[in-house]
């Protein structure tokens, strides 16, 4: 096709220039990327928190074990 051509989204949506229906589905699919990103270094930081409280509930246990004060 032509790079002035026009391609519908669908049958009831009006007609939308090329162009600009990939630029937004490149915008879809870089936004999509960034979300599962934003979401991996999410899961992360969540299970570091998690590991972290378990070890200063651990240190405060033995801490206590040893006659010290919590």
């Amino acid at each position: 096709m032509e790079e002035g051509s026009l391609e519908a989204v669908n049958s009831s949506e009006g007609v939308a220039p090329k162009g600009q229906l990939k630029a937004l589905q490149k915008q879809i699919r870089e936004l999509e990327r960034l979300l599962g990103k934003k979401t991996l270094e999410n899961e992360i930081l969540q299970d570091a928190l998690r590991l972290a409280q378990e070890k200063k509930l651990i240190s405060r246990q033995a801490w206590s074990k040893k006659g010290g004060t919590q």
